[in-house]
């Protein structure tokens, strides 16, 4: 294994941004942390790319990047 967090899905409703990894887990954050996605249209959020190898999300449109390793570090931020 390399180390890497790497996604292969993105799914979101109304409340939740999730990321499904290479090995079967799931990330979950409330979408009310990403303010560009969370003013976002379906059909925007819907047109992400995984970049840099997997370990990233991309939403052009948007002009919004999203390290999924960062996803983990923003949870323990809003906890702590």
């Amino acid at each position: 294994m390399n180390g890497l967090i790497k996604g292969t899905e993105v799914h979101f409703d109304d409340t939740h941004l999730q990321v499904t990894l290479e090995d079967g887990r799931i990330i979950s954050t409330p979408m009310e942390w990403y303010e560009p996605l969370k003013k976002a249209t379906l059909s925007q959020l819907k047109s992400y790319t995984l970049i840099c190898l997997g370990t990233g999300i991309e939403w052009e449109e948007l002009d919004y990047h999203l390290n999924i390793e960062s996803m983990l570090q923003i949870a323990e931020d809003k906890v702590a």
